[in-house]
C-alpha cells in the first residue's frame, strides 16, 4: 500500500506568520534586556523585581499550562475518548484554592526566591537538596517533551524540517530568557497566549462553516458517543472518570500550581500578595477557556472525520497528528492560516519552556550556588544568564529522548506524578504538620518516589487494557480515497483498534503477564500523583510520629534576612538536623511582615 493522499503543505504565508511568531517573542527579550540594563541583580532577572501586576501573570500562568501539549494533545484526547476529560476543569478550582490559602501565604511572606529554600528552613539542607535535584530532572524531561512532540507532530504532517523546528523553538526560548529574564517571559506569555487562542479559534470556527453549525457538531459528537460527561464510576482503574479527573486532577495540578517553581515563581514576582492572590484567581479564568476550546476542538475534530478516521487509515500514525492534519486539511485554501496554528503550537512549547529554563535557573542559583559559593550580585547575574544557556541547550538535547514516552499528554501527567507527587507530599507535610521533622521529611519522599516510580514504570511496561480505558469507536465507513497504489476503501481495512485489546509491549502468547499487571499497574495514569503524595505523606507523619516529634521556638532569621514571625533564634540546619526554629502553625500569616 502506498503513502496516504497528503491534505497539503505548507506556503510562503505559512512561514511567514510563524517567523513573525517568533522574531516578535524574541523582540521582547531584546526590550526588557535594554529597559532593565542598569538593574544588574539576581533578584530583577529572576523575580521582575517583585514588581509585576496581576493581569499580566496571570496570563502568564496560563500560558505556562497551556503547552502544545494541551494544543495538540487534548482535542485528540476529546475525539478517541470523548469530553469526560473537559471534567479536569473542576480540578481547577480546588487547586486555585488550595494554592491560595496553603501555599501562597507561606511562600509569598518568606520572600524566598526558590521554593525548595523553605525545605531548608523547615526541615534540612538534604532535604532541599533532595528537592532540588527532583524538580531539575522533573523540569528537564517534561521540557523535552514540550519541545519535540509538537515538532515531530508538524513535521509529518505539514514537512517542516523536525531538527530545524526543535532548534529553533530552543533557541529562541533561550535568547530571550537569557536577554530579558522573567519580566521577558512574562510578557511573551501574554502574547503567546494570544497566538494560540488565535489559532483555537481558527480551527473552531472553520469547523463549524463547514459542518453548517455548532448544532450538527454536538449531534454528530452525541451519536459518537463523545459527550460522556458524567461518568461516576469510582473502579480506579478506570482512564478517565468524573473522580480520576477531579481528584487525581488536583493532585496533578496543586503539583504544579502549588510548588513548582516554574508557577510559583510568577506569582512571588508580584509586587503584593493581594496581586499574588488575584493572578491565581484570573487565571483560572483563563485555564477554563483554554480547556473549552480544546474540548470543542475536539469535538469538532470528531464531527469533520466521523466517518473516516484519519489515524485507522494510517493517513497520520499518531493521536497528536490530528490537529495539524486537519489543519492541513480544512485551512489548505487560507494561506497563513495554517501558519497562525503551527505557531499556537510553537507558542505552546515557548511559554513553557521559557518558563522551565527560567525556573531551573532560579533554582540552581538559589539552591546549588549560593548557599556554597560567595559571589557578588553582578556574578550572580551573570551566573544566571549562563545558566540560561546552559539549561536552553539541555533541554534542546533532552528533547530526543521525549520519543520514547508514547502519548505526549499521558507521559506529561505521568512525569508530573512521579516526580511531583511526591514533592507535593513532602510541602504538605512541612505546612500542615508541624510535629514532622527532617527524618520524616526524607523517608517521606523517598518512599513516595519508589513507590511512584514502581506503578508508572510498571504501567508502561504493562499497559492497561483498553476495557479499562475505553476508547471509543472510530469508524472508516465513509473513506473512499485513492493512494499511489490503489483504491483504499473501508472494506479494505483491518480492526487495527479493537476496543478491547490490550496493547501491550508484551506479547501474550510469549509472556505471562505478572499479577499485578491487571490492578496495581492498571491504576489511571491520574492516580500516580495521589499515590506519590499520600504514600510520602503518611510515612512521613509515621516517622515523624515515631522517632519523636519537635518543640517549635520562635524567631528565624535565614542567609542575612530577617523574616519577623515572632519565632526564636536558632542556627541548627545542618545536613542531618531540623530546624527547630521554624514552625509553620506559628507564622501570623495575617500579621507578619518581611523585611530584605
Amino acid at each position: 500500500m502506498g503513502a496516504p493522499p497528503s491534505v497539503g503543505s505548507f506556503v510562503a504565508a505559512d512561514y511567514v506568520v510563524f517567523a513573525l511568531m517568533l522574531l516578535v517573542s524574541a523582540a521582547v527579550g531584546v526590550y526588557y534586556a535594554w529597559v532593565d540594563r542598569s538593574q544588574g541583580s539576581t533578584g530583577d532577572f529572576l523575580m521582575g523585581g517583585r514588581s509585576l501586576t496581576a493581569v499580566p501573570v496571570s496570563l502568564s500562568l496560563t500560558a505556562g499550562f497551556m503547552s502544545a501539549i494541551t494544543v495538540l494533545a487534548s482535542p485528540a484526547e476529546v475525539y478517541r475518548y470523548g469530553a469526560v476529560f473537559g471534567l479536569v476543569g473542576l480540578s481547577y478550582i480546588f487547586t486555585v484554592v488550595v494554592t491560595s490559602e496553603i501555599f501562597l501565604p507561606v511562600f509569598y511572606r518568606l520572600a524566598i526566591t526558590s521554593t525548595y529554600e523553605y525545605l531548608e528552613l523547615r526541615f534540612n539542607r538534604a532535604t532541599r537538596l533532595m528537592g532540588t535535584v527532583l524538580f531539575i530532572v522533573q523540569t528537564v524531561l517534561y521540557t523535552g517533551i514540550v519541545i519535540y512532540a509538537p515538532a515531530l507532530a508538524l513535521n509529518q504532517v505539514t514537512g517542516m524540517d523536525l531538527w530545524g523546528a526543535v532548534v529553533s523553538t530552543g533557541i529562541v526560548c533561550t535568547f530571550y530568557c537569557t536577554l530579558g529574564g522573567l519580566k521577558a517571559v512574562v510578557w511573551t506569555d501574554v502574547f503567546q497566549v494570544g497566538v494560540m487562542l488565535a489559532g483555537f479559534m481558527a480551527v473552531i470556527i472553520r469547523s463549524v462553516l463547514l459542518q453548517g453549525g455548532i448544532g450538527p457538531i454536538i449531534q454528530h459528537s452525541q451519536q459518537g458517543g463523545r459527550l460522556n460527561l458524567w461518568d461516576f464510576d469510582m473502579n480506579p482503574l478506570r482512564r478517565h472518570t468524573f473522580w480520576t479527573l477531579t481528584v487525581g486532577g488536583t493532585f496533578v495540578w496543586v503539583s504544579v500550581y502549588g510548588i513548582n517553581q516554574a508557577q510559583v515563581q510568577r506569582y512571588l514576582s508580584c509586587k503584593t500578595i493581594t496581586h499574588a492572590r488575584m493572578a491565581l484567581y484570573l487565571n483560572l479564568i483563563g485555564l477554563w477557556v483554554v480547556l473549552v476550546c480544546s474540548v470543542i476542538s475536539g469535538l469538532c475534530l470528531y464531527s469533520v472525520y466521523k466517518s473516516c478516521d484519519p489515524w485507522t487509515t494510517g493517513q497520520v500514525t499518531a493521536l497528536d497528528q490530528l490537529m495539524p492534519y486537519l489543519v492541513m486539511d480544512i485551512l489548505r485554501s487560507y494561506p497563513g492560516v495554517p501558519g497562525l496554528f503551527v505557531a499556537a503550537a510553537y507558542s505552546g512549547s515557548l511559554s513553557t519552556v521559557s518558563s522551565s529554563i527560567n525556573a531551573l535557573t532560579a533554582v540552581t542559583v538559589e539552591d546549588l550556588i549560593r548557599p556554597h559559593i560567595d559571589l557578588s550580585e553582578k556574578h550572580l547575574s551573570w551566573a544566571s544568564k549562563g545558566l540560561s544557556l546552559l539549561y536552553g541547550a539541555l533541554c534542546i538535547a533532552m528533547a530526543a529522548i521525549a520519543s520514547l514516552m508514547g502519548g505526549v499528554l499521558q507521559a506529561a501527567i505521568t512525569i508530573f506524578g512521579i516526580i511531583g507527587g511526591p514533592l507535593l507530599g513532602l510541602f504538605t507535610l512541612g505546612i500542615l504538620f508541624p510535629f514532622a521533622n527532617s527524618k520524616g521529611a526524607v523517608l517521606g519522599l523517598l518512599s513516595g518516589l519508589v513507590v511512584a516510580l514502581w506503578v508508572g514504570i510498571g504501567a508502561q511496561i504493562y499497559p492497561p487494557p483498553a476495557a479499562m480505558s475505553r476508547p471509543l469507536d472510530l469508524s472508516t465507513a465513509g473513506c473512499n480515497f485513492s493512494t499511489g497504489f490503489s483504491n483504499w476503501s473501508s472494506t479494505a481495512l483491518p480492526p487495527p483498534h479493537s476496543p478491547f485489546t490490550r496493547e501491550s509491549t508484551f506479547s501474550p502468547e510469549s509472556t505471562t503477564l505478572p499479577v499485578l499487571a491487571d490492578s496495581w499497574y492498571s491504576v489511571s495514569y491520574m492516580y500516580f500523583s495521589p499515590i506519590g503524595t499520600l504514600t510520602a505523606l503518611t510515612v512521613g507523619v509515621v516517622v515523624s510520629l515515631l522517632s519523636g516529634t519537635r518543640n517549635p521556638s520562635s524567631e528565624l532569621e535565614v542567609a542575612g534576612r530577617t523574616r519577623n514571625f515572632d519565632l526564636t533564634k536558632n542556627e541548627a540546619r545542618k545536613m542531618g538536623n531540623t530546624n527547630l526554629a521554624f514552625s509553620d502553625v506559628e507564622l501570623d500569616l495575617t500579621k507578619g511582615h518581611v523585611t530584605t
